[in-house]
């Protein structure tokens, strides 16, 4: 079995809420960025987005605290594929946060799509972004996500 994507990082000033630890927002952010990390280290880069006309759009993150992650505490943040539609088109990521005594800060799963980026609305991705997705290790829980749905019959009065 592959193993996953890992990023370290530590918890900032600026990611700490009033009660002393890591904020809500500061997860999905390390979240995000650890995403983006792993397709640049695969050789897809913003670049390769931008030549593509094409980006991940988030349409739902779940996060699930399980650890407090305080001021300047170490973390490796572990990427996994948790689900994937047929066409590639919808998939879902899970980030797993652990603090470096090995326990769990918090998961974030995120469900995401490509966006056509001259279209706004989802999109199948090239081939060989589908491949770095799909290359991800998955979860146990992993599931098929929907593909996009096919286009609507045209309206009886349109058609030959």
């Amino acid at each position: 079995m592959p193993t996953p994507f890992e990023v370290s990082i530590h918890a900032r000033w600026p990611d700490m809420d009033q009660n002393g630890h890591m904020r809500t927002v500061a997860y999905l952010e390390v979240a995000e960025d650890s995403r983006m990390q792993y397709f640049a280290s695969r050789g897809y880069s913003m670049d390769s987005f931008v030549e593509h006309r094409i980006g991940p759009v988030v349409s739902r993150d779940e996060l699930h605290y399980r650890a407090e992650l305080r001021l300047l505490d170490a973390a490796v943040i572990r990427l996994e594929l948790a689900g994937l539609s047929p066409d590639g088109a919808r998939f879902r990521l899970r980030n797993t946060i652990v603090r470096a005594d090995g326990r769990t800060a918090a998961t974030v799963t995120s469900s995401i799509g490509w966006l056509d980026l001259a279209e706004r609305r989802l999109t199948t991705p090239p081939d060989d972004l589908l491949r770095l997705v799909a290359d991800l290790p998955r979860t146990d829980d992993f599931a098929e996500q929907p593909p996009l749905a096919s286009p609507p019959p045209a309206p009886a009065s349109q058609q030959p």
